[in-house]
């Protein structure tokens, strides 16, 4: 399930919690050890070599948790007390030419500036160009304000342990987090807090996509209407549409401008395509509906507007709507018939919101309940690094998938054909949160996948393989079995 997003002192109520049900500090560390030694083999090949950096505390000792468990790596560990003193040997170190350092110099109880030493210290790592896996927090790093206290690490990838830091989701610290990935299960008692914000783990997904039932037939899975496609953006509706099948509704009709219906039937088989106006008509058999990819231009506007915005006040079924039709949404001051989904990008919510993208990245949360509220009942994926997805009230998730490969025209397409063609589907519309957040998921998942296999890739290749990513249940983590 989710965990809670924590700042310090409840991080440290939660531990306290643990000591006192009977929970072992030694075996959390075991076990802590374990899984940054599993991140490492995963970063790394035999024989390469590592850098690990140990303080004096138990962010030290969660390093030195990980040495037994590297070999055939090539490790080498400094424990560093002294930073004046530790500097020759962390040059010489370094001269050595590790391919990964790890970074457990200081955790979550900094709560003062660095000293110069320090600082000098921690520039020497950045310095290097060596990548860094930093343990929990980057070291100098507040975990709660997301600043650095003098100087911090730059880290390539966090691995937060138990739960995510407050301070780690500001924007101002992601260029010291790199990529936040957060294991969750170190040993500690179930944890007694709840909390706004929750962080989606992978195994949340484990019984995605809902089983089919063995019986059943097209019209058991729904019909989804998009409506997308204008002249020089009619791509969106192609991949918006190939997307959506990706989900497997049952049948999947597209409503296009006239005049680019013939490039957009040619690049699609099994999806209906017709004349926007035509396929209006069919609403009676409509399970859900996606509006905006590609609708682009004044004379689209114009044409498609009127028509958008009655179908967002009135349809009994599941809406999403993204891109340019987001903008001609009006504010609802009663809830809709049916559940709607917004899906803008930052730049798109401060426009929504009459503010700027930096106040919206400023305070995330605080945005996207604000359009919420602007769009009582709706459901608002707030796109970008660590996707927000909630409602006016209740819980805010934070996904955890997903990498800068996404930042390129058409992903953004992709993510709301794959989430309407969920949304379609009966069998989902009993879970439509998890639904929406499943589909996030999903989209970020494979393109973390993809990054890992290849330097560059397309939105083309994220449909190929979007929907055949399979989460997984924890418990089978430490299997030795697997490459060393």
């Amino acid at each position: 399930m989710p965990v809670p997003v924590l700042n310090v002192a409840e991080m440290r109520a939660w531990e306290d919690a643990s000591w006192k049900a009977g929970r072992s500090e030694a075996a959390v560390i075991e076990r802590v050890g374990r899984c940054v030694a599993q991140r490492i083999r995963q970063f790394t090949r035999p024989r390469d070599g590592i850098l690990l950096l140990a303080g004096r505390g138990h962010n030290g000792d969660d390093v030195r948790a990980a040495e037994p468990h590297l070999e055939p790596r090539a490790v080498e560990l400094l424990n560093v007390h002294d930073p004046a003193t530790a500097l020759p040997a962390l040059e010489a170190a370094l001269g050595r030419q590790p391919v990964l350092l790890v970074d457990g110099l200081f955790g979550i109880g900094l709560n003062r500036p660095l000293g110069p030493d320090w600082i000098t210290f921690v520039e020497h790592v950045n310095a290097s160009g060596v990548p860094v896996l930093a343990v929990d927090v980057p070291s100098g790093l507040d975990a709660d304000r997301g600043q650095p206290l003098g100087a911090a690490i730059r880290a390539t990838h966090t691995l937060t342990v138990g739960a995510p830091k407050t301070g780690l989701l500001r924007p101002e610290a992601w260029e010291f987090t790199g990529r936040l990935e957060v294991e969750s299960d170190i040993g500690l008692v179930p944890c007694p807090i709840t909390g706004e914000l929750r962080w989606s783990l992978p195994e949340d997904f484990a019984d995605f996509p809902p089983p089919r039932p063995v019986a059943a037939h097209k019209g058991s899975f729904g019909h989804l209407l998009i409506l997308a496609g204008a002249r020089g953006y009619h791509g969106a509706a192609v991949l918006a549409s190939r997307a959506a099948q990706r989900a497997r509704p049952g049948l999947v009709t597209l409503g296009t401008s006239p005049g680019v219906y013939e490039p957009v039937a040619a690049q699609l088989q099994a999806v209906m395509v017709d004349d926007w106006r035509t396929a209006l008509g069919k609403l009676a058999g409509v399970t859900a509906l996606l509006a905006g990819p590609g609708l682009a231009g004044g004379e689209v506007e114009a044409a498609w507007r009127e028509h958008v915005v009655a179908l967002w006040q009135e349809a009994p079924m599941p809406m999403v709507v993204d891109a340019s039709a987001l903008d001609w949404l009006p504010a609802r001051e009663q809830p809709a018939p049916a559940v709607r989904v917004i899906t803008p990008h930052p730049g798109e919510a401060a426009r929504l919101l009459q503010a700027t993208t930096r106040e919206v990245q400023e305070d995330r949360v605080g945005a996207l309940r604000r359009l919420a509220a602007r769009y009582r009942g709706s459901h608002v994926v707030l796109k970008g690094y660590q996707t927000l997805v909630g409602t006016a009230d209740g819980p805010v998730f934070v996904n955890g998938s997903g990498d800068s490969g996404l930042g390129q025209g058409g992903s953004g397409d992709v993510l709301a054909g794959f989430l309407a063609g969920c949304l379609a589907q009966p069998t989902w519309q009993t879970e439509l949160l998890a639904a929406v957040r499943y589909a996030v998921w999903q989209h970020g998942a494979v393109a973390d996948q993809l990054s890992q296999r290849r330097a560059h890739w397309t939105p083309e290749d994220l449909i190929e393989r979007l929907g055949n990513l399979r989460s997984r249940r924890p418990g089978l983590r430490f299997d030795t079995t697997s490459s060393p």
